[in-house]
């Protein structure tokens, strides 16, 4: 049956991520601040988590595309279709080929202040490390790993299979009944209780019927001294003493029991003078039966000795010494000493088996614990792997980004030419003069000599002036240590005529007069030379360059005279020259 989200049909599973897993985007709730509205999804509602962008220019998480995308036929953009009046178009139709990442919103939102929402959690943090800590929060909720349908708290799920999980549950050997572990290792069943007071009982009765009237409890001599056995010693000892002894206290036994046999045939033939019959058989039958038990028990000597150390480890491990009683006197029949093997052998091997069924519940319990935590490292794994990727993608946009910026410097650096271009371009517009007329300031003057005679610049000109507005183009050069005749001793000053955008339109050679002043700056004296253009020299023909070679006073003014204190041409390293180009032709 067909499934509506968010005005979304689906022909399809829902899209309800699993109970302990985060919805598409992050719950609201977890910002310290009302999160803007840039950072929400435009279908969840919930804070972008993998933020993309679509081309008519809404947000999305990239589950939520997805998802939008694989359960419906015809998916269009939410936002559009919430628009009034509805602004569907052609980019409002969402596929997963036109949906690009937004780098920029998604490093905002990781930068988000966030708080862990688990009650008694005080975690606080940013966004982008949120994810890392809800996978091992110990307040978080998180269902039982073995099925049971509990929700329970992280840091409680120890606890919670070993004392309350009921699919945990192990069932007692003896009795049967299905208990948690913790109970288990304090049980004691009734059955159990009353099959050990049962043996107790039998023990006991055998112990009585062997007991020789008047036998003292020794723990010093060996059991066998009334056979002839001389070994003394401690409990241990007396212990490793028997064991390893088998053999010749049954030899003692085999032979004190045909002595007994020969003794009682001779007092049978004395008294009666033939021995009941049936007496006869019966005590010939249970020799027999013994001379083949000890032989059996010499044949299996090397078993012997093993579960001999066998029963050693086990009362070692049972956290006592196993006692056993020792009496004076001779044993009259070897059923008493099998009778006692067999109830010491059968005791220990109840012990035996009941640490191995605690220690079985204990392994399962850690086996269960093991299998959650490998769930939370598969987890994390994950959650590392994701990590991985986001940063593979984020250091993929950093290096876009450094190339943008430094396309950018260079950019910058181009501009920064022009700008000084234009600048030059525009003080010199500003300088230059339309009638004929040059007033040149010339500043740094001692500096500006000084280069001069070092031969580090020599010269340089005036900005360019013109005769008229569409007129000849024309500028100075001077030449502060002197050129040609006047290297050295004065300083020369020329007119060039330059390369103008109406050359055209004017009359060729240039004709006109050329007037040259080095200005006294006290107005008392002013320095004057003028000049008619050769018009033979190839100095006043129409350029073909940008300038003409240069002409004029290479004699201009000495340098004695610019330097003598009477003169002011000089002042605060400064001088003025002008240049008036006569207007008549």
């Amino acid at each position: 049956m067909a499934q509506e989200l968010n005005g979304f049909v689906c022909n399809g599973l829902p899209s309800s991520p699993d109970e302990n897993e985060l919805p598409s985007g992050f719950p609201q709730n977890i910002c310290d601040d009302v999160p803007e509205e840039k950072y929400l999804c435009s279908f969840c509602k919930n804070i972008l988590r993998k933020a993309c962008q679509t081309l008519c220019g809404h947000r999305y998480c990239w589950a939520c595309v997805e998802w939008i995308v694989k359960y419906n036929k015809t998916p269009i953009c939410q936002k559009c279709k919430e628009d009034e009046p509805p602004s569907i178009n052609e980019d409002s139709i969402l596929a997963l080929g036109k949906i690009f990442t937004d780098a920029a919103v998604s490093k905002e939102i990781l930068d988000l202040k966030v708080h862990c929402i688990n009650l008694g959690c005080t975690w606080k943090n940013i966004l982008k490390n949120y994810e890392d800590h809800i996978t091992q929060c110990e307040f978080s909720l998180i269902p039982c790993s073995t099925g049971c349908g509990s929700m329970i708290l992280r840091r409680k799920l120890a606890d919670h299979l070993e004392k309350e999980c009921k699919n945990n549950m192990t069932e007692c050997q003896q009795c049967g009944v299905k208990m948690f572990l913790k109970d288990l290792q304090m049980h004691t069943c009734e059955e159990a209780f009353a099959n050990e007071k049962k043996t107790f009982k039998g023990e006991s009765a055998n112990k009585e019927k062997f007991r020789p009237p008047g036998g003292n409890r020794t723990r010093d001599s060996c059991r066998f001294a009334e056979l002839g056995c001389n070994f003394k010693g401690g409990k241990e000892r007396l212990k490793d003493h028997e064991n390893s002894s088998v053999v010749a206290h049954l030899a003692s036994v085999f032979q004190f029991v045909n002595t007994l046999k020969t003794t009682f045939l001779q007092n049978s033939s004395i008294a009666n003078g033939c021995s009941d019959h049936s007496s006869m058989i019966s005590l010939s039958s249970m020799i027999a039966e013994l001379q083949f038990k000890i032989q059996q028990l010499d044949k299996d000597m090397s078993s012997s000795d093993s579960l001999a150390s066998l029963h050693t480890q086990v009362a070692m491990e049972s956290n006592g010494d196993l006692e056993t009683d020792h009496f004076e006197g001779p044993t009259c029949s070897s059923e008493f000493s099998n009778l006692q093997t067999v109830s010491y052998s059968g005791q220990t091997l109840s012990e035996c088996r009941n640490k191995v069924d605690a220690l079985e519940l204990k392994i399962q319990t850690f086996e269960n614990i093991v299998t959650v935590l490998n769930r939370e490292v598969e987890k994390t794994q994950a959650t590392m792997a994701a990590f991985e990727r986001q940063n593979k993608i984020d250091q993929d946009a950093i290096r876009a980004l450094e190339r943008k910026v430094s396309d950018q410097q260079h950019l910058l650096t181009l501009k920064d030419v022009i700008i000084n271009e234009f600048r030059l371009q525009i003080l010199a517009l500003e300088q230059t003069s339309y009638e004929g007329i040059l007033m040149w300031k010339i500043t740094d003057v001692n500096r500006k000599r000084q280069e001069a005679i070092s031969g580090k610049v020599t010269n340089f000109s005036s900005p360019a002036f013109y005769t008229s507005k569409y007129g000849y183009k024309v500028c100075l050069r001077i030449y502060l240590n002197g050129d040609g005749s006047g290297r050295g001793t004065h300083i020369s000053l020329f007119f060039v005529v330059m390369r103008g955008e109406y050359d055209a339109l004017l009359h060729w050679p240039f004709k006109q007069k050329v007037t040259f002043m080095l200005l006294d700056q006290n107005n008392r004296e002013h320095l004057i030379d003028a000049f008619r253009p050769d018009v033979s020299s190839s100095s006043f023909q129409r350029p073909v360059k940008e300038m003409n070679i240069a002409s004029g006073c290479p004699m201009f003014i000495p340098l004695a005279k610019l330097d003598a204190p009477k003169q002011t041409y000089v002042k605060d390293d400064t001088l003025f020259v002008k240049c008036i180009i006569d207007a008549a032709t």
